[in-house]
Formats: C-alpha cells, sequence, structure tokens
C-alpha cells in the first residue's frame, strides 16, 4: 500500500441533498488509503440537515474534519481557493458532494504520483448513474497521457473535475480557480496545462457521477452556451487554442442552443458517452 498524505477538498452549499452528501463522506472516509484530512467549504449558511451531518463526522472523526465557514454564498470556484489555502497536504484529493468515489480511488491516485514526481494532476474516468450507483447508464472516458490531454483540452475539459487529485503549489502558483460560475475547472486547468503543468488520466473509472436525467436541457440554455464560447475565445486570444478551435466550438454551441433535445440526447449518448462496463 502506498504511504502518501493527502487532503479532500469539497464545498457544500444550501440546496445539496442531506443523503447525497451523506454518502458522499462514507465513500471519501473508507477510502484504502484513508484521507489525512477533509476539507469541507461551508458555501455561504446552510442547512441544519447539512450542519447536523458535519457536525456528525466532526465528533466522531477525530482531527481528520477542516471546515472553513464562508459569510455568503461565493460560487465553487470562489469557495475551493479558500478551501485549498487550508488543506495542509500537497496533494489535494477533489470531490463533489453528491458523487461517490470508489474505495480505491486516492490510492491509486496517490500511487501514480508516488511513480512520477512530475505528475502536477491526475483524474480518472466516471461512471454516470440517474438513481441508484448500482445501475450505471454511462462512462465519460477522458484522454489518458500527458500529450493527448494538452490538445483535447483546447476545446474541452481533459478532466472530470471531481475525479482529479492535484497537487496544491500546482494550483495556487497558477492563480487557483478563476472567478467563473460556469468551467472554472476548464480555466483552471488550461492555465496550468499551458505554464508546463504535467497530467494524466487513470484508464479506469474511479467515480460514480451522480448525473440528471435534464442536463442536456440545461446544456442549452443561451448563458451556457455562450459562457462557453467565450472561454474558448480567450484560449484564442492567448495562444492556446487556435481559430479552428474557437470556429469549431462556436458552431457547437450554436448548435446546441438550436437544436431539439431529442437531437442532442442521441448524440450525447452515441458519440460522447460510453456504454459501461466495469473494470
Amino acid at each position: 500500500m502506498v504511504d502518501e498524505k493527502y487532503s479532500v477538498l469539497m464545498s457544500v452549499y444550501t440546496k445539496e441533498n442531506p443523503d447525497y452528501f451523506k454518502t458522499c463522506i462514507e465513500s471519501i472516509v473508507n477510502q484504502s488509503l484513508i484521507p489525512e484530512e477533509i476539507v469541507i467549504v461551508k458555501d455561504g449558511p446552510i442547512t441544519l440537515e447539512l450542519d447536523k451531518i458535519i457536525n456528525y463526522y466532526e465528533l466522531n472523526y477525530d482531527g481528520l474534519f477542516t471546515v472553513v465557514e464562508l459569510k455568503e454564498n461565493v460560487g465553487l470556484g470562489k469557495a475551493l481557493n479558500e478551501g485549498l489555502k487550508q488543506c495542509r497536504n500537497e496533494l489535494v484529493a477533489r470531490m463533489d458532494t453528491d458523487d461517490i468515489s470508489l474505495a480505491n480511488r486516492c490510492e491509486l491516485q496517490v500511487g501514480e504520483f508516488v511513480k512520477d514526481k512530475n505528475l502536477d494532476i491526475v483524474g480518472s474516468n466516471i461512471d454516470e448513474f440517474y438513481d441508484t450507483p448500482d445501475k450505471v447508464v454511462s462512462s465519460r472516458v477522458v484522454p489518458l497521457e500527458h500529450d493527448e490531454i494538452l490538445k483535447f483540452s483546447r476545446r474541452r475539459s481533459p478532466f472530470n473535475h471531481p475525479t482529479v487529485m492535484y497537487k496544491k503549489t500546482s494550483v495556487l502558483s497558477n492563480g487557483g480557480y478563476g472567478d467563473f460560475r460556469r468551467n472554472q475547472d476548464l480555466d483552471l486547468f488550461v492555465r496550468m496545462l499551458n505554464n508546463g503543468c504535467k497530467a494524466k488520466n487513470i484508464n479506469r473509472s474511479l467515480l460514480l457521477f451522480r448525473a440528471n436525467k435534464d442536463n442536456v436541457k440545461r446544456r442549452k440554455s443561451w448563458d451556457k452556451c455562450r459562457s462557453y464560447i467565450f472561454m474558448i475565445y480567450s484560449f484564442w486570444r492567448k495562444g492556446y487554442s487556435s481559430f479552428i478551435d474557437l470556429t469549431v466550438i462556436a458552431f457547437s454551441q450554436i448548435f446546441i442552443f438550436i437544436s431539439p433535445t431529442w437531437v442532442l440526447e442521441w448524440i450525447s449518448g452515441k458519440y460522447l458517452r460510453k456504454t459501461y462496463k466495469r473494470r
């Protein structure tokens, strides 16, 4: 077993589902390589039910939890920046409060950092489910090696954000998460990759992602489409993405906005997701 310390970083806000939140924490405290610290950022005031869950784990896992309280809701990126500052370990595993990490997720990721000291980010594939985690509907597969990740990132995020483990100093030295309500992870990872950070993804699904049947409908929002086009435009202005990358993204986002939902669901199922196979 790998003997390396790491922190887990998550942010919770008032609209989180308490049952999902508890299941998420259980998946972390039961890792095959137990975290040395779990940092939970309260992104503004939260419900009594969520507070009770945090209090329970603080009492029953002495010294394991660090709770950061923000007076008001600032959004995921800013909340994670505040939490990251409080992490006491160099290796930090991201976790969303409604997902489930497989038991060996963090051990495998720490192992990659031990094998290659130059790595800055390690992610993995995810398995997606709607109702219960034993009924996986699809998988999101990401590029594996650094060169593939670099190329992929010029148009789309090369990581499943809830799966990543990264080096704290690498994130902070590249400015942390930007002040965006959407795509904060893509903005951060592109800056890191563009500044020479090394990355890889493990070719396994190490996290169960709680998907939503209405995800495609929400992607049709013009605000989301415009925001994504603007982000790739900013990459083009900085010389990271090519004009072809920008053009492809602009047309694809406009297509998403004007197309019927059933067309997008078909495309997503056929080209953007893969049939689940447990490995």
